[in-house]
């Protein structure tokens, strides 16, 4: 059975899902950044062991990432798994785990890296949003693609609302991804894509607004 680790640096909404989602592996610990995050309570009442390890005690992005890195190993982790994990990583650190980073980010990656994704989308009237689970690569957010969801814009819609609507899919996509990570169904290619292994891919258009 994998082992996996959580990084969290906040509430950990996608942490909960994972944890919940009944998966076939052990989730070795949840890890944080930051001692008050939310998530570390929601852990300890799934009897999951925790760490912190502060950013703040570190001068600088290296060190905080190798003092990480021994922690997590520590835990003998198959797999890294960032569930609002809100650091940057360094090179070194993506590559330690190269093919066993994973993260998920609110945007139908390539579009709409890094932050503000649900207010940029909004802004240039985007008609389909969604997010993306993809392997951690040094270039931020654009790593191999896993699976993505995808939701309509609506006229009235809010960041508020458009990131609601995205974070439901975000709890279905997730644990998704991490079954098919630790059922080995998935191989990343030398070219960098992704391919699902006894999966059939259905052919059809999703349209938003729809057609009349």
């Amino acid at each position: 059975m994998k082992n996996i680790v959580i990084l969290i640096s906040g509430r950990g909404s996608n942490m909960q899902a994972l944890l919940e989602a009944e998966l076939p592996c052990r989730i070795a610990a949840v890890i944080s950044n930051k001692a008050d995050a939310g998530g570390l309570d929601i852990a300890r009442q799934h009897c999951i062991p925790t760490a912190v390890v502060s950013h703040r005690d570190h001068p600088d992005r290296a060190s905080f990432d190798t003092a990480l890195a021994q922690v997590i190993d520590d835990f003998h982790a198959d797999f890294v798994i960032l569930a609002g994990f809100m650091r940057i990583l360094t090179a070194d650190f993506v590559n330690r785990y190269k093919g066993r980073l994973i993260n998920i980010h609110p945007s139908l990656l390539p579009a709409y890296g890094g932050l503000d994704t649900h207010e940029r989308a909004l802004k240039d009237g985007v008609k389909i949003h969604g997010c993306t689970v993809h392997f951690v690569t040094p270039d931020l957010d654009h790593g191999p693609i896993i699976i993505q969801a995808a939701v309509p814009v609506l006229y009235h819609d809010t960041p508020q609302t458009l990131a609601q609507r995205v974070l439901h899919e975000e709890h279905r996509i997730y644990p998704q991804a991490i079954r098919w990570l630790c059922a080995d169904q998935i191989e990343l290619m030398e070219d960098g894509r992704v391919l699902l292994r006894r999966h059939k891919q259905i052919g059809y258009a999703l349209i938003s607004p729809s057609l009349e």
